[in-house]
């Protein structure tokens, strides 16, 4: 099946589903008043999960960030010393054999 089967036959399953949501609501064993009231409380509770999670997401967000923060400070603390120690074998070693000193 190429992609744009898969597309058509995605797309009419949406349509389906739809239909099928449409005919639910309208036989449904409520009243409308009822039945709009139950919707919309689902939909409250399903945009207070949604929130929960984005708040979640963001705050793993953070740490993760946080952690990467803390990782490239101890790298860049690392190299940094490293830099030095090399640098202060190069003065050692130059030192030792510069010109002028009694061999």
């Amino acid at each position: 099946m190429s992609d744009r089967d898969s597309g058509t036959s995605f797309v009419w399953f949406l349509a389906g589903l739809g239909l099928g949501a449409l005919a639910g609501v309208l036989y449904a064993p409520r009243a409308g008043s009822e039945t709009r009231d139950a919707i919309r409380a689902r939909a409250e509770e399903g945009r207070e999960f949604v929130k929960n999670r984005a708040r979640e997401a963001r705050d793993q967000a953070s740490q993760w960030a946080d952690k990467g923060r803390e990782k490239v400070t101890q790298q860049k603390e690392q190299f940094r010393q490293a830099y030095e120690a090399g640098r202060q074998a190069y003065h050692e070693a130059t030192a030792e054999t510069a010109p002028g000193k009694n061999l």
